[in-house]
């Protein structure tokens, strides 16, 4: 993917170096070997550069950024895409439930990962997938992928840093009591299974959880709930733990009356710009399956 980003020097920035400018807006080191690595990356007032040299208030620094590998063993499908937001440096994707978001031995064509390999194929755009919230295949709703390494690698800071606040909507059976609070239980890899986790006091890692009921209606909950960690199946577990597991959900509590996946939506995002630090926010209506659920009858 080609991206040149540009930034005007200010006199709080003259007199930095290049790579210190650019540490300053969130490259990694990493990312500054890459860019040093391809042809005239660095341009200050049109003359190239090299990362070392000094900059001046009212110089403008481009970064180009020119990618040009595709990524391997991901095969373009052409599967439809209900792309919410897109710009040059992300894309903001309502995921529908049942689609996984890397390919695997069993779902090997039909991830996000194979429709936006075909989606950029048919731009003629080369691709490398960065997804910087994994969401389970059978959670629908926001997800947000980055279309170059920069992005790529200051996003997956801030989600480290938990400066991506994301916001899901849950539904379980009956009345939620108490109808707001923090679930604070480590989770740990369920003993003899690779995919399970559960509720582990001695040697899990820390996971918390901020719930709120939001409405109540034919007999079941809609949970809002955002997390300050992100573990493994972390609101499934913590939903249960607290007596109320989620509907649907296969692993956690088999409960397919109503719905044939676990009822869960990535429903609302936040977070700055990786690039612009614009603040960015997103939302997902309640898909068919669950709003069912909650219509009053």
């Amino acid at each position: 993917m080609n991206r040149t980003i540009q930034y005007t020097i200010t006199e709080k920035d003259s007199g930095l170096r290049i790579e210190q400018f650019l540490r300053r807006r969130g490259y990694s080191g990493q990312n500054l070997a890459e860019i040093k690595r391809m042809p005239k990356s660095i341009l200050v007032n049109g003359v190239h550069y090299y990362m070392r040299q000094i900059l001046t208030a009212g110089d403008i620094l481009q970064v180009i950024i020119c990618e040009t590998k595709n990524s391997e063993k991901i095969p373009p499908v052409e599967i439809p895409l209900d792309i919410i937001y897109e710009d040059e440096d992300i894309i903001v994707i309502n995921k529908p439930a049942g689609m996984p978001i890397h390919p695997s031995m069993n779902n090997y064509y039909n991830s996000l990962a194979n429709a936006l390999a075909w989606y950029y194929q048919e731009q003629g755009k080369p691709f490398i997938f960065r997804c910087c919230n994994r969401l389970d295949r059978d959670t629908s709703g926001l997800t947000v992928v980055s279309k170059h390494l920069i992005s790529g690698s200051i996003l997956s800071t801030m989600t480290k840093n938990r400066e991506v606040h994301r916001e899901y909507l849950a539904i379980v059976k009956g009345s939620v009591t108490p109808a707001a609070g923090t679930i604070c239980a480590p989770l740990a890899r369920k003993e003899g299974t690779i995919i399970e986790r559960t509720v582990d006091f001695e040697h899990g890692e820390e996971a918390i959880t901020h719930y709120r009921l939001v409405k109540e209606a034919n007999g079941h909950s809609l949970v809002s709930l955002k997390l300050e960690t992100g573990r493994t199946h972390q609101i499934r577990i913590h939903m249960k733990y607290l007596g109320f597991p989620l509907i649907g959900d296969y692993l956690y509590n088999p409960d397919m009356e109503h719905m044939s996946r676990q009822a869960l939506h990535s429903h609302h995002m936040e977070f700055a710009h990786p690039i612009t630090g614009e603040w960015m926010s997103f939302t997902a209506p309640l898909p068919a399956d669950m709003a069912n659920i909650m219509t009053d009858k």
